[in-house]
Parts: C-alpha cells; structure tokens; sequence
C-alpha cells in the first residue's frame, strides 16, 4: 500500500478501496457460498488499505491536529462497527432480506463515503515521484520500527482474545449467554473515551512512557481479576481491560505519526506495523484455545495473557521514547 499510494496518491487509493468495499460487501450477501468468500477478500483487502493509509493521511492533512483528528477517527471506527454489531441483526428482520440484507445494508455507507470523498480527489495535486523503496527497507530495517510493530501485535492478540473467547470463557464459569455478551461489548465500551483521549495526550507529551505504564498496570489488574476471582467481578475487569486495550491501540495507531517525519515513512510504518502485528493477532485467539484444550483449564491461557501484557510494556517502553524511525540506529533525542 505504500508503494502503491506514491504512485496513485494517498486520496485517489483510498477512494478506490471505498468502491472496492462497497463492491465486496454487496456480492458477498449474494447468496452464493463463492460470493461469500470472494466478498470477505474483496472487504479484507479494501479495509488493510484504510487502516494503513488513514494515519499517513491524517499526517498530511492535518499535521498540526494530528491527535486530535487521530482520535475522532479511532472514536468513528469503534462507534460504528459496535453500532454494526448491534444493529444489523434487527435491520435484516425489517427489511425481509435476513442475514443477506444484514450484512448487504452497509454497503450503503461505503457508496455515500465514496461521493464524500470524491472532493478530496478532485482538487489539483502535484504529480507524485515514483515509490521511494529506500523509505520502506529502511523502516523495516528499524529497531524502533519494529518494536512498533510489535507493541500494535501484542495490544492485538490481547483484544483479539476477548473477542473471540470471551462470552465462551464466561458460558463455562455458569453466565447465562446474554449477559456473556454484554461483558464483551463493556470491553468495547471501555475502549472508546481511550481512543479520543489517548491521542490527544500521546500528541502533547515528548515521549509516551507514562501512557505505557498505565496501559500495562489496568490492563494487568483486569487479568487478575478474571484469573482468580472468575464473575465475581468480572464488569469491573472487563472495562479495565477495554480501557487498556484501547488506549494502547491508540497509541499504536498515534506512533505511526509521531514516530515518523514524513508522510511516506508514516505509510510506510503504518503498514509494516499492521503486517507484522496482525499477523500475531491472527496466532493469539488459537494458541490461547489451544492452550485450554491442552489443560482443559482456562488459568494457562490466562497466564499467557499475562506473559503478552509483560512483552507489551517491554515494546511500549522502547517505542514510547522520544526518537524517529529516521535516526541512526533509532538514536534518542532528548
């Protein structure tokens, strides 16, 4: 997407990733079991694009406001994919259409953004150089890079976990499923005043080590809580942990700005980290499963929760220093 976007521009490709979501979530509620997964890539694809390029754009657009309208957009995105969640049951009942017109209705909201987003497009803009490759080795050639990379990973697994595991790990300790799922969306709750305050704060500071260690004492303190005392109070550490997580999943997405000086090196981190950290999340939920199959007890997975949060303050603390993807050998300014 790096590449790809100095050579398009940063507008232009994200526009066509609107068509190419709004394309991908209508055949995919087509009926067809081919349609369905052609549908999921289509959305996959066109979702990696946003999620990279969104910081870099941010950066060029706003580059005096970059915490600020880095947290609306964190806020924008938890608020309508948990409205998603919530709504899309019932709106398949109104419209007679079922689970097609559930997930087939928010092609809509793609095709408006696009027409939003037509203006940004249309304004005249110098011709882009071509993809400087130096840029995007060099970032993966960081140390600083790649403990960014590492901390949006180990903030991944953890949210990643919960979401998949969460109402299951509560069903087996005697909750009944309805309340099992509303501690989930506690978890999400939690997350949202984070991800509007945690930019705004990262953005104001010279280096973010105190956002570090706050994340890494609540999100631990809500682990305890689950680990050994179950449901007892299982609200209070389900909004810990939303707190946690998503303050550092703000200050993941904020590095990617912070830590760069130009508009290329934030593509290009943006999409080293997402690479390298999704990857890791997408082996978390597993091996924490697998870890209970193996023990038929969900205190080992827990435990490997606990050892992630541990490795996360590690990466945190390095990519919390005040110091640039750009420097030699990532050399910290004071």
């Amino acid at each position: 997407m790096p590449r790809l976007s100095n050579i398009l521009g940063l507008e232009k490709l994200l526009l066509y990733s609107l068509l190419l979501l709004a394309f991908g979530i209508f055949i995919r509620s087509a009926g067809n079991i081919l349609f369905l997964f052609a549908g999921s890539i289509l959305i996959g694809i066109s979702i990696a694009i946003g999620n990279v390029l969104i910081p870099a754009f941010i950066k060029k657009r706003f580059p005096y406001k970059t915490g600020l309208v880095t947290g609306i957009y964190l806020v924008s995105m938890n608020l309508t994919s948990a409205l998603a969640v919530g709504y899309s049951i019932s709106l398949g009942k109104i419209n007679s259409l079922g689970w097609k017109g559930s997930i087939g209705i928010w092609g809509m909201p793609a095709l408006f953004t696009f027409f939003c987003w037509l203006p940004l497009v249309k304004k005249k803009e110098p011709a882009h150089p071509a993809p400087d490759y130096k840029i995007i080795k060099a970032v993966w050639k960081s140390r600083l890079a790649w403990q960014i990379s590492f901390f949006m990973g180990f903030q991944s697994i953890i949210f990643y976990v919960f979401a998949a595991w969460l109402p299951t790990i509560l069903q087996s300790w005697g909750m009944d499923a309805g309340k099992a799922g509303w501690l989930l969306s506690y978890v999400q709750m939690g997350q949202v005043p984070m991800m509007l305050i945690g930019p705004l704060l990262a953005n104001k500071m010279k280096n973010q080590t105190i956002l570090i260690w706050m994340t890494f004492v609540l999100l631990l303190t809500g682990l305890t809580l689950v680990l050994f005392f179950k449901t007892e109070y299982i609200t209070a550490a389900a909004f810990l942990i939303g707190i946690s997580v998503g303050l550092a999943f703000a200050l993941a997405t904020i590095f990617f700005i912070l830590r760069t000086k130009t508009v290329e090196e934030s593509a290009a981190l943006s999409g080293m980290s997402q690479s390298v950290g999704y990857f890791e999340a997408a082996i978390g939920p597993a091996l924490f499963g697998a870890l209970y199959g193996w023990t038929n007890s969900w205190e080992f997975s827990f435990i490997f929760l606990i050892i992630v949060t541990f490795a996360l303050l590690l990466s945190g603390l390095y990519a919390a220093r005040n110091s640039y993807i750009s420097d030699s050998n990532t050399r910290i300014k004071r």
